[in-house]
C-alpha cells in the first residue's frame, strides 16, 4: 500500500475533531456526537500547509524533525564526473542539493518489528 497525499488527508478527517463550545441537550443522549470533524477541503489545506512548511523549511537548509518518525535533511553535493551508461561518454553532474531521511530509533523499531510478530 502506498501513502498518498489523499489518503493523508482523509486520515486528517477521521481523526481530528473539536469539541463544541456549548453542549446541546441531545449531546448528554449521545456523546459520540460530541466531535465536529474537518471537511475534505479544510484538511486538505492543513497537509498543504504542513508540506510547504517542511519545504520553506529545507529550501532554506534547514533540518526538520518530527518526533518519533525521523529527520529530513537538506544535503548539497558537489559538481562531480558521472558516465552516460549507453554510450559510456564523462559527462560533468552539475551541484545540487539533495533531501535525505534519517528514520527516528523509534520508527526503526516499529519497522523491524513488523516482521517478527510485533
Amino acid at each position: 500500500m502506498t501513502l498518498n497525499k489523499e489518503k493523508i488527508v482523509r486520515s486528517v478527517m477521521e481523526r481530528v475533531g473539536f469539541k463544541p463550545r456549548r453542549k446541546s441537550p441531545q449531546l448528554f443522549l449521545f456523546p459520540e456526537l460530541d466531535r465536529t470533524f474537518l471537511g475534505r477541503k479544510r484538511a486538505g489545506e492543513i497537509v498543504d500547509s504542513l508540506f510547504e512548511k517542511i519545504k520553506g523549511a529545507l529550501s532554506r537548509g534547514e533540518d526538520v524533525r518530527i518526533a518519533r518518525f525521523g529527520v529530513f535533511h537538506a544535503k548539497f553535493r558537489w559538481a562531480r564526473k558521472g558516465r552516460n551508461p549507453q554510450t559510456g561518454e564523462t559527462i560533468i553532474l552539475r551541484s545540487n542539493r539533495t533531501v535525505r531521511f534519517r528514520a527516528s530509533p523509534k520508527l526503526r523499531e516499529k519497522i523491524n518489528s513488523v516482521g517478527r510478530g510485533g
